[in-house]
């Protein structure tokens, strides 16, 4: 009986141990995952992609990419159904999901700065001004259509305050589509040489790839520069320290994000594009790794 006993003990602490080790590898394992939320605009897409190559290849991490509109984008990352995004335009843009979500998120700062807003046109068109919208002339050469993005982005709230602001809501539509739609009807439109009106913002690939201007905003509805921040749940600095430490090192210039979004209009997957860049520009990458 005694001997059976101490065999019985030394099971029962092999059992223990084993389980322990698959605990703590299964804890481990999660801890090397990482949700990020994006929109899928393309200066978006490029960032977070970018993000997600450095997270998998340098840091060994698995990520998950949860691609949202804006408004669940913030929702999933203040609920911690996301862990982070990259895509929070400031002061104008995502006001009103700052307002909703902001103090249930961690905000670590502008990861780009000098992004703008606002409605665009080819530069052969003969229009500087939204103020001129208001011209029945410039209405009927583009069926007085504004043609817009997704529904409840941002850019689309701050262009409703426009029919507004420069009462234009009678005569004027702003129609809601996608960005990718958006951007294929400015191609097709500016391939010939057709007046269009859009909203649109920088950095975007249409600007390097298509001869555009923002009209003038003397009222200052779209506001002035904007920058885009990154955001993460509230915990994530001590359940994943070094992603985090990455994602608030995190800081680009709008011609480096260019580089990403024009390789991936030229046919590349973002994917690709984003290990392009990260291989092309390892002395940025190590900047954000603090090597």
């Amino acid at each position: 009986m005694n001997k059976n006993f101490k065999w019985i003990v030394v099971a029962t602490m092999i059992v223990a141990l084993l389980v322990g080790c698959s605990s703590n590898g299964a804890q481990s394992g999660d801890n090397k995952k990482i949700k990020l939320a994006y929109v899928a605009w393309d200066s978006e897409i490029a960032s977070t992609y970018v993000m997600k190559e450095v997270l998998e290849q340098k840091l060994g991490y698995k990520v998950e990419m949860l691609q949202l509109d804006a408004g669940p984008m913030f929702a999933a990352v203040s609920d911690g159904s996301a862990d982070a995004m990259l895509a929070s335009w400031q002061p104008v843009t995502h006001a009103d999901y700052m307002e909703r979500y902001g103090d249930k998120l961690v905000d670590l700062g502008p990861n780009l700065k000098g992004a703008t807003l606002g409605l665009a046109v080819p530069t052969y068109m003969d229009i500087t001004s939204i103020e001129e919208l208001a011209d029945g002339q410039i209405g009927s050469l583009v069926d007085h259509k504004i043609i817009g993005i997704e529904p409840g982005a941002g850019l689309m709230m701050a262009s409703e305050k426009v029919l507004d602001e420069y009462d234009l809501r009678k005569d004027w539509a702003l129609i809601a589509s996608s960005s990718a739609a958006m951007a294929q009807e400015l191609q097709n439109a500016y391939a010939a040489e057709k007046p269009i009106i859009v909203t649109s913002w920088t950095p975007h690939w249409m600007f390097a790839k298509m001869e555009l201007k923002f009209l003038e905003d003397p009222k200052g509805v779209f506001g002035e520069s904007e920058e885009i921040h990154t955001m993460t749940r509230t915990g994530l600095e001590t359940d994943k320290p070094e992603a985090y430490e990455l994602l608030n090192n995190f800081e680009w210039t709008p011609d480096e994000m260019a580089e990403v979004m024009v390789e991936v209009i030229d046919g590349a997957t973002p994917e690709e594009a984003a290990k392009h860049w990260v291989e092309a520009n390892e002395a940025r990458v190590n900047e954000w790794l603090n090597r």
